[in-house]
């Protein structure tokens, strides 16, 4: 039994490192992933490795190819706008119904100024990473488990979706005052107008990356 548990532990956090990996711009779309030097690295058996893989796999991060092994999952027109639907449905709702004196505002506010501190320096990576954060506070100001539960497993795509582009400068520049505006309306009582101002955001945000899939696609 404690031989299953800890296996068990270590397999989840191999995944949670795998799949922070992902969020985190590290691992990108396409990318493959190869058992000895992963395994290596995250300190695990490759069985273990495999079971976080599986997980992950679950959670369309990873696929399996036959004669090529696990690769990052490459994001689709498709699972772009269905990604989006489920944000719209979660963070809009959220944000309208929200107090705004509830503490994850002022992660909210820490991301924005993270956000605008890494794009004077030019780090678009780590613009989009201040992005999420943002996202991530947004769902937790329902004070749902199961809510944060979901929004893990969506950034992670949503960051995969952030690869398909080729000039992060250009997907992530053009949001940096619209986060900040959004916080702007909602601390200062005015929750409807934000959770509008979110709907709008995320509907371009959407149509930038589909674009940016198409071109690729094509390429």
């Amino acid at each position: 039994m404690d031989t299953e548990r800890r296996r068990g532990h270590a397999a989840a956090r191999a995944t949670d490192a795998l799949r922070s990996a992902i969020v985190g711009g590290e691992l990108l779309p396409g990318d493959r992933l190869r058992e000895e030097p992963l395994a290596a690295d995250l300190q695990v058996s490759r069985n273990t490795l495999r079971e976080a893989m599986r997980i992950l796999a679950h959670e369309g991060l990873i696929v399996h190819e036959a004669n090529r092994g696990a690769t990052v999952t490459v994001p689709t027109v498709e699972s772009i706008r269905d990604l989006y639907r489920v944000r719209r449905t979660i963070e809009v709702y959220t944000l309208r119904e929200a107090d705004p004196a509830h503490p994850a505002a002022d992660r909210m506010r820490a991301a924005v100024d993270a956000a605008l501190a890494a794009a004077a320096t030019k780090d678009w990576r780590a613009v989009g990473t201040c992005d999420l954060t943002f996202h991530r506070a947004i769902v937790a100001l329902a004070d749902s488990p199961r809510l944060d539960a979901v929004l893990q497993s969506l950034l992670a795509e949503l960051r995969l979706a952030f690869g398909v582009v080729d000039d992060p400068q250009a997907l992530h520049a053009p949001f940096l005052a619209d986060n900040e505006r959004i916080l702007d309306l909602f601390a200062a009582g005015a929750s409807d107008r934000a959770a509008d101002e979110l709907a709008d955001y995320l509907g371009r945000s959407e149509a930038f990356l589909i674009g940016a899939q198409k071109e690729r696609s094509l390429s």
